[in-house]
């Protein structure tokens, strides 16, 4: 599914607009074109927060998703022997004459009279009804014109439009005609980061002589759906993934590629699965797609919005357990938060975004001069000396654990970075946020003992959110109080 819902919506105004008093013995019947022209907002299928398309992007730029391409042949044979080439509707059509046939976006007809014009007389695949139908209103089933995704001679600017409009989320795409060069089209995808906000980054589809298209050399394809279906993100055709791609000028090749490697040595069910890693530009590293996107996300403006305590607990404890992988494994994260968590079906979570994690060997890694780390979830020790252990970690999953209680609200509300680091050391720790219960808040707080050898291990943090319901409640009754 690209564009979806717009091409129907369009169709069906159009449709509404047209004159119904022009006979079929005239030649043609309603003045108006159905092709669109304008494009309403519509919905599609993307991939999450978390993707790219290469040098576009994952997760930089997002990889468009979710699409659906024809599948099954356009051409089935007679009889006779005979290639009969099979129509698929683009556009809902309700008839305004006994002769014409009513029919629904993606019934499949069998032309049976084409010599009429603008009218051919077809049989629908679908219903077995016969009649006329309008020929703009069809394309072959295994065309281009046929695919959601493609929208024909739109511009640059009414792309842009569309895309930007209400209600499309990052990673919203369409195809479109090349303005500028004959023969070859467009790729246009919505994207969003810090800087820029909401816009669209557009990529040329060249033509090759033999009939094939790319993007990029290394990757052709013999038409736009194999292009489309490639990019789209799908691992060996059937799961969908996520494609985090290096964005020009932010880090080496080198560093981009350390996470992946990273990711190779470790495997556990709560941590996001590595796929295959591209090494030669344009890099990208290929892992498990999580449908609902980050635990942030969720929690702000997602379905995350109406969670109970036991589900955000339950959470919780899958992030421990992860963690608690990485502590046995003799790793350590060092950007522990609700952003780099991914949310997938039935509350499912694991931890992303490996691009700070280390192997430490003498229990402490310490970051080099400059670096730059989120404050209000880095430990002071961390923060102010650059000495990152796995205990830092557990001061980092305290502070996730004030963003899961109060659905994503920002850590230290109304304090800047410099006023939270000079608190911090002074020993203020947040408050208990409303409606969460003390045992909870006790959690965190041991979670930022200011000595970092004080502070849990994750497989305790893992034990006890697992057992939480169960070691807090009240003492079960006498059986003899029956």
């Amino acid at each position: 599914m690209g564009c979806v819902q717009c091409k129907d919506k369009e169709a069906a105004k159009l449709t509404d607009d047209r004159e119904t008093s022009l006979s079929h013995n005239s030649g043609y019947r309603y003045g108006s074109d159905p092709t669109p022209q304008h494009y309403p907002s519509f919905g599609v299928t993307t991939i999450p927060n978390y993707n790219n398309f290469h040098s576009a992007a994952s997760q930089g730029v997002t990889v468009f998703g979710g699409v659906h391409t024809s599948s099954q042949s356009g051409t089935l044979r007679s009889r006779g022997g005979t290639g009969v080439t099979l129509f698929v509707a683009l556009y809902d059509y309700e008839a305004r004459t006994e002769d014409d046939l009513s029919f629904r976006k993606g019934e499949r007809f069998q032309i049976l009279n084409s010599t009429e014009g603008d009218w051919w007389e077809a049989r629908s695949l679908t219903t077995g009804g016969t009649g006329y139908i309008p020929s703009n209103y069809v394309a072959p089933v295994d065309s281009i014109q046929a695919e959601d995704w493609y929208f024909g001679k739109l511009g640059r600017k009414d792309a842009e439009r569309q895309l930007l409009s209400n209600g499309n989320a990052r990673g919203t795409f369409l195809i479109r005609e090349s303005e500028t060069t004959k023969g070859a089209y467009s790729l246009s995808i919505q994207d969003w980061d810090d800087v820029k906000g909401d816009h669209v980054k557009h990529y040329k589809i060249r033509k090759l002589d033999n009939g094939g298209y790319y993007i990029t050399t290394r990757a052709q394809f013999e038409t736009l759906q194999q292009l489309v279906q490639h990019y789209s993100g799908t691992w060996n055709g059937t799961t969908k993934v996520a494609v985090k791609t290096l964005k020009p000028g932010t880090m080496s090749p080198e560093s981009f590629l350390e996470e992946a490697q990273i990711m190779k040595k470790l495997r556990h069910d709560k941590l996001v699965q590595l796929y295959a890693v591209v090494s030669e530009e344009p890099i990208y590293i290929v892992t498990e797609y999580m449908s609902k996107g980050s635990l942030l996300d969720f929690l702000k403006d997602g379905e995350g919005r109406g969670l109970k305590l036991p589900n955000l607990v339950d959470m919780a404890a899958q992030v421990a357990a992860g963690m608690a992988y990485i502590e046995r494994m003799n790793y350590i994260h060092r950007d522990l938060r609700s952003a780099n968590i991914l949310v997938g079906d039935s509350l499912v979570c694991k931890i992303a975004d490996f691009g700070l994690a280390r192997l430490i060997e003498d229990n402490e890694y310490t970051a080099r001069q400059g670096a730059k780390f989120p404050i209000k979830w880095t430990a002071p020790e961390a923060a102010l000396y650059g000495k990152f252990t796995i205990k830092s970690d557990v001061w980092s999953f305290g502070i996730l654990l004030t963003e899961l209680v109060t659905k994503g609200r920002v850590p230290y509300p109304g304090m800047n970075n410099r006023e939270v680091l000079e608190q911090v050391e002074r020993g203020y720790r947040m408050p208990c946020p409303q409606d969460c219960p003390s045992s909870l808040h006790e959690l965190m707080l041991q979670c930022w003992k200011k000595d970092p050898e004080e502070r849990p291990t994750f497989e305790y943090l893992q034990a006890f959110l697992e057992d939480y319901f169960t070691a807090t409640e009240p003492q079960y009754q006498p059986g003899d109080n029956l």
